[in-house]
């Protein structure tokens, strides 16, 4: 189409292409077979508007042909408008780990995306730890506690107009964050509305928890959130019996909350089935925050009233021992040589 490429060119306006399968899915006014006969699909014009304007598009101009001098053909046109607001350029979503809360455990390529982004979107908590780096022209998008879908929707729908966005978890996104829900939604879309999509991986917990501790993950290691908010709590109990019976080190997220009290006792029982008493556990709580504060207790007198949802608890294996104030975890089985 070079007629088409040039006036793009000519103009800077951004120019899309469709198949004919994209085009046959759209239902449109006024269908016809000549064309289908001719090209492959119904509609061409009323088709490609739609098409161009999204989900939820109207028709504000249905197909007109111009004919120009005799010899120099026709040109078909057609008008739709889009639902929502729309920009020429590609919208960006990034997917942020934010790390444990200090700004030095920020990862570069997690800072390079934030700069970036015109919108931050995230809990208020996890935006008020990055909040030093915000710039006056970046907007923040404050989302409430257990509302990660509506945080998914908002972030997407401000990609899909064209906005480079930062959606932002704690920790690590891909890790009981939101990259997965914002994925899921992502690949819902129709491939002509997806922005572009990138995760930025960041510090998790458990291995901030692991550096100020010492060495207790140097042998095979699972995590295990202890929340039933969304997965069954008989579907935990049977991970937590796995976990205890492979002898894992294990970390503990979402451990303990006001209204989830009892589950942190049971993972305690179940653990102390197949390893020793004396097992050393840490309640790590606030990592890389003013507040930090590290415990560690045998495992049969983990001070429960202790944990709260800012903890993690990191659970050792059967050899796991605690000396001069470290927490090690030996690589190799007992009596095997370290190497």
């Amino acid at each position: 189409e070079p007629a088409l490429l040039a006036l793009a060119s000519d103009r800077n306006w951004p120019l899309k292409f469709f198949s004919g399968d994209e085009l046959k899915a759209q239902s449109v006014p006024n269908p016809s077979a000549v064309v289908a006969a001719e090209v492959g699909c119904p509609s061409v014009a009323e088709a490609a508007a739609l098409s161009a304007a999204g989900s939820g598009a109207e028709l504000r101009l249905e197909k007109q042909i111009s004919r120009g001098q005799p010899g120099e053909g026709a040109v078909t046109t057609a008008i739709a408008a889009a639902p929502q607001p729309w920009a020429p350029q590609r919208g960006h979503l990034h997917l942020i780990g934010a790390g444990p809360g200090a700004l030095n455990q920020l990862t570069p390529a997690a800072q390079q995306a934030l700069a970036s982004s015109s919108a931050w979107v995230g809990y208020g908590l996890y935006l008020d730890l990055l909040e030093p780096l915000r710039r006056a022209d970046q907007v923040r998008f404050d989302g409430q506690l257990t509302k990660e879908k509506e945080r998914c929707q908002q972030a997407l729908e401000l990609a899909r107009q064209g906005v480079v966005v930062a959606l932002i978890s704690s920790g690590e996104s891909g890790m009981y964050g939101m990259a997965g829900l914002a994925l899921e939604q992502w690949l819902a879309l129709a491939s002509q509305e997806q922005p572009n999509f990138s995760v930025h991986p960041g510090i998790s917990a458990f291995q901030m928890a692991a550096a100020r501790l010492g060495a207790p993950l140097m042998h095979d290691l699972c995590t295990i959130s202890l929340s039933d908010r969304l997965t069954p709590w008989e579907l935990i109990e049977q991970r937590l019996k796995a976990a205890a019976q492979g002898d894992f080190v294990v970390a503990l997220y979402n451990p303990r909350s006001r209204d989830r009290h009892w589950q942190l006792g049971r993972a305690v029982e179940l653990l102390l089935e197949h390893r020793p008493a004396n097992t050393p556990a840490a309640i790590c709580r606030q990592l890389s925050r003013s507040d930090e504060a590290l415990q560690i207790h045998p495992l049969a007198e983990l001070p429960l009233e202790a944990v709260d949802m800012f903890s993690l608890v990191l659970i050792g294996n059967s050899t796991t021992r605690f000396e001069h104030g470290q927490m090690v975890t030996p690589r190799g089985y007992p009596g095997a040589e370290l190497s």
